[in-house]
């Protein structure tokens, strides 16, 4: 009997032990597995993440885009992750990857871009944009720089939460690539199963518009059977936080350009006679928004889906940081006739974003410039269309008596037309929008928000522009779950990452792949 007492015992101690050992750790537990394997090994992170910000990553720049290809494909494949290189001529290839758990019943594709803005290096405080610098501190906050710690076998290298590494997409969007990765090594390092089955879609002209992407992924849609697709583009929410957003703003690009005499003219001899474009461009400009920024076009804002309940919801639980982000800025008043920053992004936008005419500073004359140039984007929603917004605006800018032309006047064209236009279109596309109140919604919610401690903000939509639609064409939901901290310089000089919030993109990103079920 006392035999059976033991076996019993024994029988019953290892069930409970399989019990246990089968019960997937919760997210908050996966963070400090995740965070405990960081601590040991940030040197290697930091290592792979600058050595791949080393590389150039302009779209345009192909040679040089292919090598960051390449370099992904030796990153994806030395985690064991099944790589696929998907082209697209003359430019970086789609990378694609696939990592299958055994147990996973869904399936999560992760979208991010390996291309980056230009640069103008000479914007640059280091100057050099493709050499990763190390930072104690933001430069706004005085932040000196310093030497990446050495790891040897005395001490490791340990890095403060606070310091920064400045270099061209260090935030936007290579970062995000590496710390789903460190969070894979991670997982596997402490013997925690994938929940999901994980494929990566890592595109090479984001920042090019991403001209290719739906056109590639359509040419290989075998590999595209997903539950759900996760972004890592764009910010944290401006407070700080860990942010969860489930929709993007569309966009289009368009530049204007006014013309003058057929060359620039003596502003002695030929002022207040010869029309000034630069004049002519700024009141033409300025006559597109009133002075709370509201844009006076028709018909710019009848096609706007209104927001839902659970939207609108969504919007009254967001902080309040207005007043905080204007004394940041050095903003006495913002735009927008009193609305808050986040209902302000869930309107239709027309933003100047460069301006030209002659010379300004040290190369100044003194002329009667012979053309004046403005290149404008604006920002969709949901439920607008691109071509139509920007028929809208060339129709109100022939309404100002412009003659309006899509490519250099004639001379004729010049005699016959006082005030002429080249408008042209950039290219764009369509705001998308996921359902908050979808199972997959609410599941990738509770796991962030447990990995968190409860402090991530839940957002109806993002300011920025992601290309989703692509994704929703496809049938696919997606949500963005962005990592880099809002203060990053993202599409400016001194781009920049906070290691902290690396850190905890790290962890976030581990507690996803481990427990996102619905």
């Amino acid at each position: 009997m006392r035999n059976m007492v033991v076996v019993l015992s024994i029988g019953l101690f290892s069930c409970a032990a399989f019990a246990q050992k089968a019960t997937p750790p919760s997210p908050a537990q996966v963070v400090q597995e995740i965070r405990d394997y960081r601590m040991d090994n940030e040197d290697r992170i930091i290592r792979e993440l600058s050595e791949f910000l080393a590389i150039p990553n302009i779209a345009s720049d192909t040679p040089n885009i292919q090598k960051n290809a390449a370099r992904l494909v030796e990153m994806l494949e030395a985690r064991g992750i099944e790589t696929h290189l998907l082209p697209i001529s003359g430019r970086g290839p789609v990378v694609f990857g696939k990592l299958i758990s055994a147990e996973a019943k869904r399936t999560v594709i992760f979208y991010a871009h390996y291309d980056g803005q230009p640069v103008d290096p000479a914007a640059w405080t280091d100057g050099k944009p493709f050499e990763p610098v190390l930072r104690d501190d933001a430069i706004e906050a005085g932040g000196k720089r310093i030497p990446f710690p050495e790891n040897n076998g005395k001490h490791r290298a340990i890095y403060n939460d606070n310091w920064r590494i400045y270099a061209r997409s260090s935030s936007d969007d290579k970062s995000p690539i590496v710390a789903l990765l460190g969070a894979i090594d991670a997982l596997r390092a402490k013997k925690i199963p994938l929940g999901v089955n994980l494929k990566l879609i890592l595109e090479g002209e984001e920042e090019a518009g991403s001209t290719n992407l739906q056109r590639t992924l359509e040419l290989h849609k075998n590999l595209l059977g997903a539950d759900l697709l996760i972004t890592a583009d764009g910010p944290v929410h401006q407070s700080g936080r860990q942010l969860i957003f489930f929709g993007n703003r569309g966009e289009i690009d368009m530049d204007i350009t006014v013309y003058g005499p057929v060359r620039a003219l003596h502003s002695g001899h030929y002022g207040n006679w010869a029309p000034n474009p630069a004049m002519e461009l700024s009141r033409l400009l300025a006559s597109m928004k009133d002075v709370d920024g509201r844009v006076l076009i028709d018909g710019y804002y009848d096609d706007v889906t209104p927001l839902g309940d659970v939207e609108k919801k969504a919007l009254m639980e967001m902080p309040a940081n207005d007043a905080d982000l204007e004394r940041e800025l050095g903003i006495a008043k913002p735009e927008g006739g009193g609305k808050k920053l986040v209902e302000l992004i869930q309107e239709p936008s027309l933003n100047i974003r460069g301006l030209r005419s002659a010379y300004v500073g040290e190369r100044s004359q003194n002329v009667v410039p012979d053309m004046a140039e403005a290149s404008l984007d604006a920002r969709l929603v949901k439920g607008e269309n691109p071509q139509k917004k920007f028929e809208q605006i060339a129709e109100f800018i022939r309404k100002q008596g412009y003659y309006i032309i899509d490519r250099e006047p004639t001379m004729e064209e010049r005699r016959s037309h006082p005030l002429i236009a080249r408008v042209v279109y950039g290219g764009g596309y369509r705001a998308t929008r996921t359902p908050m109140d979808l199972p997959v919604s609410k599941a990738l919610v509770q796991v962030v928000q447990a990995a968190t401690g409860n402090i991530t903000v839940v957002a109806p939509t993002l300011g920025g522009s992601v290309p989703m639609y692509i994704f929703e064409d496809l049938g696919l939901p997606w949500i963005g779950v962005p990592i880099v901290n809002y203060d990053n310089h993202q599409h400016s000089s001194d781009e920049n990452l906070r290691l902290g919030h690396f850190w905890r993109g790290m962890e976030i990103y581990g507690a996803i792949l481990a427990d996102l079920n619905w």
